[in-house]
């Protein structure tokens, strides 16, 4: 993993921080004082990206609907199906919340 290379008791305890958020206005609050709103509508913008790939959309769709480059649906894409199955792993446990 590329994330190796900063593996420590810090990323460890920065982690800790995610889950112990408990509710979606948690999030809010915790990602409006540790982000700006440019860092965020990043992260957003990869994870609609990463869902459309999931759900078998194609590359004109997904720049269309989210304005992602093409250079960021390709590091996407690379991260989904070729990378640690996390995006997998988390929209299956979504959509099993969801059916809930």
């Amino acid at each position: 993993m590329l994330i190796d290379e900063i593996r420590g008791e810090e990323l460890d305890e920065f982690f800790e921080a995610f889950l112990a958020l408990e509710t979606i206005e948690d999030c809010y609050s915790f990602f409006d004082d540790l982000c700006t709103v440019n860092e965020v509508k990043a992260m957003l913008q990869r994870f609609r990206v990463a869902k459309m790939l999931y759900n078998d959309n194609t590359y004109c769709q997904i720049e269309v609907e989210t304005g992602a480059s093409t250079a960021t649906i390709s590091r996407t894409k690379r991260s989904l199906y070729h990378g640690n199955n996390m995006y997998d792993i988390l929209f299956k446990r979504m959509k099993k919340n969801k059916e809930k």
